[in-house]
């Protein structure tokens, strides 16, 4: 019972924000990770086949000197490996930012998900804002730019459960380390 006390105040304490950052307090709960992928599947890796083995779960790590908490995971690969669509979608946004770099947006066909890759060193030739993309798709490539670091090449990739009228920066952030893993969220 104890466990259940921690385990639901812990789940309220986490959708407390302090400090600047856009959190969104979610009022509906995200379905399982099936819906994700819009089939029976987990998510598709964002860089192809990359070992499960070398997924590391760095959701909430502090960042910034604990000013804000990681909102994705990062999988670290050699400068220019194919980064690909982890799901079939449209490139809703293609933005340059200070923290992201090279960043692009993919809402899920059904529009409840958004997947947001960032770091990159470029996007894929043709690739432009409203495209359909395919699922293992080549949406762009591994980079460092953004706050990644010179030399700390890898893809940050995160996931939102979106709602009815949400634009491509807003959203419930998601744990993708489950999703891609094949693993509940409590493993």
């Amino acid at each position: 019972m104890l466990a259940l006390i921690v385990i639901g105040v812990g789940g309220f304490l986490s959708m407390l924000s302090f400090g600047p950052a856009e959190v969104v307090v979610p009022e509906v709960t995200a379905p399982p990770r099936q819906a994700a992928a819009g089939s029976s599947a987990a998510l598709a890796m964002p860089i192809a086949s990359y070992p499960t083995t070398l997924l590391h779960r760095d959701w909430g790590d502090p960042r910034e000197g604990g000013k804000r908490k990681h909102q994705g995971i990062d999988l670290m690969a050699p400068s220019g490996t194919p980064v690909v669509a982890a799901l079939p979608g449209t490139v809703e946004k293609l933005f340059d930012s200070e923290r992201g770099g090279h960043t692009l947006y993919i809402r899920s066909l059904d529009r409840r998900w958004s997947l947001y890759y960032a770091h990159l060193k470029g996007y894929a030739p043709g690739l432009a804002e409203g495209q359909r993309v395919a699922r293992g798709q080549v949406v762009g490539y591994v980079g460092d730019t953004g706050n990644a670091g010179a030399g700390n090449t890898h893809l940050h990739f995160a996931v939102s459960w979106m709602r009815a009228g949400d634009r491509w920066y807003q959203g419930e952030p998601v744990d993708p380390y489950p999703l891609l893993a094949g693993k509940t969220a409590s493993s």
